[in-house]
């Protein structure tokens, strides 16, 4: 029995010990051991969100958690705002809780009916992404926010000249957040929103349950520099579902990136099912089950719109056309395409698989024409079109005895010339086919920039009052084609091309690079529509293509929205925060930084 009490007595002694050594471990700088170190909390000292131990006791005296997302909110100039508003900024370092239940639209100001049902679906999107916030749930408060929204001008499809900018102001009147929103059109109420969004963190615990907070004295005035700012995705080389091109659009709404260049068909697949064109899925699609419905890319367009973003389809042409397209003379309708599959391929297409459709072949250009009907019929009145018109290979044309036959009649040169000639000459059936079916002629037509826009050339072959030129190489093109009065759109493979540095002697290109790219200085800036990131998929499927496309694209975004005087580095804690934001949306977006760098604000030289 004494032994017993003995060891009790030994044991407990030895966890009094323990106890005290814990407690020494835990004290506070000052060296008392009645405190104890519970959690990191921010707050904002010189534009920084600086990091301190809060210990129990200050954090039970604590109002608000003074988490990193809600520092960073009021924290600086900008606050985490992505991309930074251009005109004026006034954020104060107030915040108000309050639930998300409580949250309530005013509309009645909306310039008409169709303008109160896109606000509608706008401020559902608005809601959805604060719920991904409230994983599994937010506490509920009293407080309620009133978001009132007003426009002036009628609804209408988002184009180049649309009006983006807004009016912001935050405020706080007893128990209510008074939030107003005026713009002229529907997209610049929706960018607004965007930004309100950003002004909105969450902070507490699963456990605990999530608490929302909102920056209260707000006053912002913002409108982007550039009217294009995009993104390309190319769905031809692997099919992609629309789960992930919406989601995708989604990171797009949320960095006011307002155009998805949808680069849909190549030599590889035509997967765009359409009524009125159905071989061309049924020969082209991968499989069955990868390819885009008709119903699915209407979808996809409503879907966009009301996230400010326009869809630009691109059908490639007279190049990268090969699967989708072989039927056509066992229909009856000749060769619509020439060199399909042809080996070696290095001789007749830069990549494989071959193909280049037939120029001289009427029917090719009927084909053609009941294609962009269908795509007319579910785009906007007057939208923008891509034809491609990049890396024509002649040796494909100049081997093919139909096309050198036809030639020879015609009186054509067989020279570079003499093919050159034929290649503008299919640009001027196609537009032709594309204006019947529009049943106008003021349609922008965009094609990527080739031997064929060479500057010394260029006014030979295209109009430069319907053809803009998407410029992929060489940095000195776009300000001689602008000279020349073309309209440009940039897209520089050594700057934004996402699938560099993932094969061959390619090199990445970071975030920093993207960003700090200017935008060419030019005598009519008004010429130079923008600028877009692409996503090229020889090299990326569905498992990955999140991380490769973000944040990196968002980088873009405030180049093209507020084109900093700045740099990266003094953009890079708003950039980081902005990441988060992606990765709540459900973007599997790839990091830029170690966490450790993420928390303390400047302590970490980054290259």
């Amino acid at each position: 029995m004494a032994a017993s009490i003995l060891i009790a007595g030994i044991m407990l002694l030895y966890f009094i010990v323990i106890m005290l050594q814990n407690a020494h471990v835990a004290a506070d700088d000052s060296g008392t051991t009645d405190q104890f170190y519970f959690v990191k909390s921010f707050k904002c000292i010189n534009n920084t969100c600086v990091v301190k131990k809060l210990s129990s006791v200050e954090k039970e005296n604590s109002e608000i958690d003074g988490s990193i997302d809600v520092c960073r909110l009021t924290c600086g100039r900008y606050g985490s705002l992505w991309p930074k508003p251009t005109v004026n900024t006034i954020i104060r370092k107030s915040v108000v809780e309050f639930g998300l239940d409580n949250v309530k639209f005013d509309t009645s100001k909306m310039a008409d009916q169709l303008s109160k049902e896109y606000m509608s679906e706008a401020s559902q999107v608005f809601i959805s992404s604060l719920k991904k916030l409230c994983v599994p749930n937010c506490v509920s408060y009293a407080t309620t926010p009133i978001i009132y929204i007003s426009t002036s001008d009628p609804f209408d499809y988002i184009k180049l000249i649309t009006n983006e900018s807004y009016n912001l102001k935050i405020n706080t009147d007893g128990d209510s957040i008074l939030v107003n929103i005026e713009a002229k059109t529907v997209y610049g109420a929706r960018n607004g929103l965007e930004t309100l969004r950003q002004l909105v963190a969450a902070y507490g615990s699963r456990v605990h349950g999530k608490k929302l907070v909102m920056a209260s004295d707000v006053q912002i005035s913002d409108r982007p520099i550039y009217a294009y700012r995009g993104f390309m995705l190319d769905t031809a080389r692997h099919y992609f579902p629309i789960s992930t091109i919406k989601r995708h659009i989604d990171g797009m709404a949320h960095s006011k990136l307002n155009v998805f260049h949808w680069h849909a068909t190549d030599s590889q697949s035509f997967p765009l099912d359409l009524p009125n064109a159905p071989l061309m899925s049924k020969y082209g699609a991968y499989s069955p089950d990868e390819k885009y419905t008709f119903k699915e890319i209407k979808d996809l367009l409503r879907y966009a719109l009301v996230r400010g973003v326009r869809i630009i389809i691109e059908i490639d042409s007279p190049a990268h056309a090969g699967n989708g397209w072989q039927w056509g003379k066992a229909s009856g309708y000749g060769d619509l395409a020439v060199c399909v599959d042809k080996d070696p391929w290095k001789k007749y297409c830069v990549q494989p698989p071959c193909g280049q459709l037939n120029p001289i072949n009427t029917n090719t250009y009927k084909w053609l024409g009941k294609i962009y009907k269908d795509l007319i019929n579910v785009l906007p009145k007057g939208e923008a079109f891509h034809m491609g018109g990049d890396e024509v290979a002649l040796n494909c044309w100049n081997t093919t005895t139909e096309i050198i036959d036809w030639m020879k009649k015609n009186n054509r040169s067989l020279d570079e010339e003499g093919y050159f000639d034929l290649w503008s000459q299919f640009h001027a059936y196609s537009l032709n086919e594309y204006d019947k079916e529009a049943g106008n002629d003021k349609s922008d037509i965009i094609v990527w920039s080739s031997g064929l826009t060479e500057p010394k050339i260029i006014e030979k072959y295209l109009d430069k009052k319907r053809f803009t030129v998407e410029v992929w190489e060489g940095s000195n093109i776009p300000i001689e084609l602008v000279k020349l009065g073309y309209k440009v759109i940039i897209a520089l493979n050594d700057v934004y091309y996402l699938d560099h540095g993932f094969w061959g002697s390619t090199n990445y290109h970071n975030w920093k690079l993207i960003y700090n790219n200017e935008i060419p200085k030019v005598d009519n800036p008004n010429l130079i529509l923008g600028a877009e990131t692409c996503m090229w998929s020889e090299y990326v499927d569905d498992n990955a293509v999140d991380s490769k496309v973000w944040p990196r694209a968002a980088a873009l975004a405030e180049r093209l929205w507020s084109n900093p005087i700045t740099n990266a580095s003094s953009a890079e804690y708003r950039f980081l925060q902005h990441h988060k934001r992606l990765v709540t949306l459900g973007l599997k977006a790839d990091t830029v930084t170690p966490e450790w760098c993420y928390i303390h604000e400047g302590e970490c030289v980054l290259e």
